[in-house]
């Protein structure tokens, strides 16, 4: 006898919106939460009278949103206020130099004419092969299932144009970048998106570099903080007769026959369901929550060879007077070979980089009522090792805050060490304990080309019946709308199996 007809493990972005649509659908759902919020990193946290969020910042390719409230019988704008941000982001150069992307394409061009006339007129062909990819390619198949080669194979019969960018699935980001552009300012820039998958340029698919054009369709912030997506799906949930059950961390999932009957709980309570959705990361899901001896050797081998992503420190600064800013987004500027470097000199040597990249947030640019009147939120975004060749992540917090503040300061000009009065650092150390990433993963796995798209885990398993997986291990990895994405597609395979 089934307690639910789904159970949904996890209440992050795929979790929500699967398990919004199937209760809208009239089935029986309980999402069970690790934490006490919504979201994963996807979400939002206050200390004191300061909001911050907690990894994603921004909002692209927001279409994705409008079809899950759609998907409900529902309108976001009844849900969520959206404010448009513009330009897309700031530059900060170590000479000083200070630009800015705006959201008009055109404008953009102006911006690059000053750098190279070449790139300017190159900028056009980027944008228009970008626009193609994103609408012809991802558009389709964001919200669908996209698990097979076959499933590649449609979409480019679908769409013959698609056969001439096939070759950005074979190339690495650097070069997709360097063959459009040639100026070394202009490809440094740009080099911001690799690191959106987890990858430095050279490890990164080739497609991914389109993502810069993709931020040039929109992007947006919601009022009162990234939080306030999730509240919003699950309050669509909610509305649906779904269930949340927050502070309830899943021990195992059960498997009776080769099929999923439901999940234990680590206080020992047992939900039973025909049916079960995990939002977590894959290998945590089918090694630790299934485990071997349920999997067939196929299976534990497959799930084994793929590699967590790398993590993403941040910290958060409360300032009592206005950043020296121009944008809601700031890039450190550095160079595209320092980009690779992070990876290749320091990330696998388990050493903290020094080379001036930084991705600085400051919501308050967009939405004032973050902070306190006259104060400002900032989140410093960087990349690093789990694993620490320096020391123990716990010990070197406070280190690490006053070397990113020296950073800002030496490297680009930026100082606001007088005017912090709030500051918390969040460490991949502490990532895996609030949201249970091994060694802090922000992007689940890595998204090299043979962990990509249809070569990730698949949202509807293969190896335990009943059992689909949403998120960031899945479909197209990372990121608001990715993650989004795959709880729609999931959720039309739960319902397609159901016969509903």
């Amino acid at each position: 006898m089934s307690d639910y007809d789904a159970v949904v493990i996890g209440a992050g972005m795929g979790g929500l919106s699967s398990a919004a649509i199937l209760a809208s659908k009239g089935m029986r759902v309980l999402v069970c939460e690790n934490t006490g919020w919504v979201g994963g990193c996807c979400s939002s946290m206050d200390l004191g009278d300061y909001r911050f969020d907690i990894g994603a910042s921004v909002v692209e390719l927001a279409w994705i949103i409008d079809e899950f409230f759609t998907s409900t019988g529902r309108r976001t704008a009844d849900y969520i206020d959206f404010i448009p941000v513009d330009p897309i982001y700031g530059f900060v150069t170590e000479d000083g130099t200070r630009f800015s992307y705006p959201v008009d394409p055109d404008a953009t061009r102006a911006v690059l004419a000053t750098f190279s006339e070449e790139d300017a007129r190159a900028w056009d062909r980027f944008a228009a092969i970008g626009s193609e990819i994103i609408t012809g390619a991802f558009g389709p198949i964001m919200t669908r299932p996209f698990m097979t080669f076959t499933d590649a194979m449609k979409l480019a019969l679908a769409n013959p144009k698609m056969a001439a960018y096939m070759c950005y699935m074979l190339m690495n980001f650097e070069s997709t970048l360097c063959s459009f552009f040639s100026s070394d300012r202009v490809r440094a820039s740009m080099s911001l998106q690799s690191y959106f998958v987890g990858l430095p340029p050279a490890l990164c698919p080739g497609y991914i570099a389109f993502l810069a054009y993709s931020e040039h369709e929109g992007i947006f912030y919601p009022r009162g903080g990234m939080i306030e997506i999730p509240k919003a799906m699950a309050k669509v949930l909610e509305e649906c007769g779904g269930e949340i059950r927050f502070d309830a961390r899943v021990k195992r999932v059960l498997v009776e026959g080769g099929r999923a009957a439901g999940v234990e709980l680590a206080d020992g309570t047992v939900i039973r369901s025909d049916r079960v959705i995990s939002n977590i990361n894959a290998k945590t899901l089918y090694l630790e929550h299934i485990g071997p001896d349920y999997l067939p050797g196929w299976a534990v081998k497959a799930i084994s060879s793929y590699e967590v992503s790398i993590p993403a420190p941040m910290i958060m600064l409360g300032l009592d007077s206005e950043p020296n800013l121009d944008a809601h987004h700031t890039f450190c500027h550095t160079t595209l070979e320092e980009m690779n470097a992070i990876w290749f000199e320091d990330y696998l040597a388990k050493r903290l980089p020094d080379r001036g990249f930084m991705l600085i947030s400051w919501p308050t640019h967009a939405d004032p009522s973050m902070a306190p009147e006259g104060h400002h939120c900032l989140n410093l975004v960087t990349f690093a090792p789990y694993e620490l060749a320096q020391g123990d992540w716990d010990e070197l917090k406070e280190w690490y805050l006053d070397s990113q503040l020296d950073l800002m300061e030496k490297k680009f000009g930026l100082d606001i060490r007088d005017h912090v009065t709030v500051a918390k650092v969040n460490t991949p150390s502490d990532f895996e304990r609030m949201y249970l990433h091994p060694r802090g993963a922000v992007y689940a796995l890595q998204n090299d080309i043979t962990a990509s798209a249809f070569f990730r885990p698949r949202l509807r398993s293969r190896a335990i019946k009943g059992l689909y997986l949403t998120g960031a291990s899945t479909h197209f990895g990372g990121g608001v709308p990715p993650t989004i994405g795959s709880g729609i597609a999931a959720s039309g395979l739960v319902l397609e199996d159901a016969g509903a």
